[in-house]
């Protein structure tokens, strides 16, 4: 194989592997009943006439499964923060002791553990394009590979190559979704 067909290659395993990052992302923002730091990601708050999120002006923690602490590094940013937890619309209500912010993780409903799971298959989904994406795009490499003088027979086992990785991905893509619709489902 010549270096412009293994370039092809590794450039396509490298943007499947960053549709497979943002999927772990993705799933980390859909929660499974357990409190997480990651719940409060995008949460964004007016920091003296800038939008910044909420884990840079704050330290948050999670003592045990079912709450979350937000402690801001300055004690006059407990109301801004907790009016932008409230209108990120995650269905928290912030409790403001005066020092903290604890916020109840409250137990998932069957509704909707079921509607995190179609969530979560959404997300996947979007992951799947991704990848079907970036091999269109590698085809269209070896496309232009061949035009440019590679032999039909190394093009089409390039292209066989390409297709072996997508379906390797697609397979890691499918157990994330398995593993994290079994951790949504778990009471």
């Amino acid at each position: 194989m010549n270096e412009e067909a293994h370039f092809i290659l590794e450039e396509m395993k490298e943007n499947m592997q960053h549709a497979l990052t943002h999927l772990d992302k993705e799933f980390q923002k859909i929660r499974a009943g357990k409190a997480t730091p990651q719940m409060l990601e995008g949460v964004k708050v007016d920091y003296y006439g800038t939008m910044t999120a909420v884990e840079q002006i704050a330290n948050i923690n999670t003592p045990d499964a079912r709450q979350i602490i937000v402690q801001p590094y300055e004690k006059a940013m407990l109301v801004p923060i907790d009016k932008a937890i409230l209108a990120a619309n995650l269905g928290f209500n912030p409790q403001n002791n005066g020092e903290i912010l604890r916020i109840m993780v409250p137990p998932l409903s069957e509704e909707r553990r079921r509607d995190m799971v179609k969530r979560a298959k959404h997300e996947s989904e979007n992951a799947r394009v991704t990848i079907r994406n970036v091999r269109r795009a590698a085809i269209d490499d070896c496309k232009k590979l061949e035009k440019d003088g590679l032999p039909e027979d190394e093009v089409i086992v390039l292209e066989k190559d390409v297709q072996n990785l997508t379906d390797l991905f697609i397979v890691k893509v499918d157990k994330m979704l398995e593993v994290k619709e079994k951790d949504i489902m778990t009471v």
